[in-house]
């Protein structure tokens, strides 16, 4: 059975070993970075659409790496998650009707009935 996970043996044996390369790859953003370069040679529009937070950040295909190892450098400095504050939810509308009693929904159809003929009579 052939395995395409990486770190696995078939793959290590496809790409000639050196399993530390290809996960710092990953780790690093390597493929991102080579995917941006591959959109910014064919396909600028994608590029802008795809990518239009790291550009607006100024991020480009060349400093995705060192972006990355200022993260894990922050991240080991300061472990502890920090709870950020978020905006209070708003209240939404509940539609749960009541369920009404054959009185009740007799009485309803009456109504109903009443105002489309437009009589004022009984029934």
């Amino acid at each position: 059975m052939h395995s395409n996970l990486l770190g696995s043996k078939d793959h290590l044996q496809v790409q000639n070993g050196a399993p530390y390369k290809i996960h710092s790859n990953y780790i690093y953003g390597g493929h991102v970075s080579n995917y941006m370069k591959l959109l910014g040679e064919y396909e600028p529009e994608k590029l802008q659409t795809l990518f239009s937070a790291y550009i607006k950040k100024g991020v480009e295909a060349e400093s995705i790496e060192e972006m990355y190892k200022k993260v894990h450098a922050a991240i080991r400095a300061e472990p502890n998650h920090k709870k950020t504050e978020k905006p209070a939810t708003k209240e939404h509308k509940r539609y749960d009707l009541k369920k009404l009693t054959y009185e009740e929904r007799k009485n309803k159809l009456i109504e109903r009935v009443k105002a489309l003929n437009g009589a004022s009579g009984d029934w």
